[in-house]
């Protein structure tokens, strides 16, 4: 499915279509979680739980990056 980016104010943003939100169980007003994989960007409903566990994995990959290197090197 081709969705494009639309001016919304002075941001960007892009419009779900109708069909796409009653798939996904989506209403106005819902937040969805993107992450980001290798092959593009996955959109989810937003889960506090999991986004809580992601601040912390970034945090970890961030100060512990040298070591991470490292083991994946092996």
């Amino acid at each position: 499915m081709k969705i494009k980016i639309t001016t919304v104010g002075n941001s960007a943003g892009v419009i779900l279509p109708k069909e796409l939100l009653a798939r996904l169980r989506l209403e106005k007003g819902d937040v969805l979680y993107a992450t980001e994989l290798p092959d593009g960007i996955k959109l989810t409903p937003f889960d506090p739980k999991l986004a809580g566990q992601m601040e912390v994995a970034e945090r970890i990959m961030r100060k512990d990056r040298n070591v991470l290197r490292k083991l994946a090197e092996s």
